[in-house]
């Protein structure tokens, strides 16, 4: 395996285990983590991968580093992770987004069809509660975008492809980002509301081909605006 990506697999891997450690431990924000020499040893990963790791972990709120204090569990919602969510978004063209859409839009319409078939009434309800979420006048647009994005990875969690699955994690930083840089501000819910309850609706009545279409018509609107933001070279306004 090349070097780069050697380093790009070793860095996914502690992504996810500090990660894991937080969610294993259920630590809540202003938790302190172990210091760095710890976690090198604990993960057995060098000090420049161990710093990726936590740089992604940052951008996403998960953890946050102050400087001569150590490193603790973030605030997803706080005020510095929406800063840096914003920051890393700004960063990514709408020509990169639109290839990424074409990936995103293959697995999340297998991802609704699966889930019309096989979601249990909790799942429904979750994902019922995470588009109530979306739309409350109250919830700002950093919020919004990470309920917006959890209902997508629930999507992919009731379709039981773990490898999918995976994929989105390793891939979330990106996907928020990208949901970010093309999300109208403030919100438009006009428009987010229909495209999500029509893909709820389906999988609450049990219809692969009516979620298999609305996810299609979800992800047409985004890459119909991403494409005309690339031929005019100006920024995006869509639906995440």
């Amino acid at each position: 395996m090349p070097a780069s990506l050697r380093k790009n697999s070793l860095v996914n891997e502690a992504v996810e285990r500090i990660r894991g450690m937080i969610e294993q431990e259920r630590w809540t924000a202003g938790s302190r983590l172990a210091t760095e020499a710890e976690l090198i040893t604990e993960l057995g990963v060098s000090r420049t991968v161990l710093r990726e790791a936590i740089g992604r972990l940052e951008t996403i709120g998960l953890v946050q580093v102050r400087h001569g204090q150590g490193m603790f569990v973030g605030d997803p919602d706080s005020l510095a992770a929406c800063v840096r969510l914003v920051r890393t978004a700004m960063a990514i063209s709408p020509r990169d987004l639109l290839q990424f859409t074409e990936l995103r839009t293959a697995v999340e319409v297998h991802a609704a069809r699966q889930a019309a078939r096989l979601a249990a009434d909790q799942d429904i309800a979750e994902l019922e509660s995470l588009c109530a979420q979306m739309d409350l006048e109250e919830t700002t647009d950093e919020q919004a975008i990470r309920a917006d994005f959890a209902f997508h990875q629930k999507l992919i969690e009731i379709s039981g492809n773990e490898l999918m699955l995976n994929v989105i994690k390793v891939l979330q930083e990106f996907f928020l980002a990208a949901m970010a840089q093309t999300t109208r501000r403030p919100r438009d819910r006009d428009v987010s509301r229909p495209l999500h309850q029509a893909i709820l609706e389906a999988v609450r009545v049990r219809s692969p081909a009516a979620a298999e279409k609305a996810m299609q018509a979800h992800m047409e609107i985004t890459r119909a605006r991403l494409q005309s933001s690339v031929s005019s070279g100006q920024g995006v306004e869509t639906a995440s």
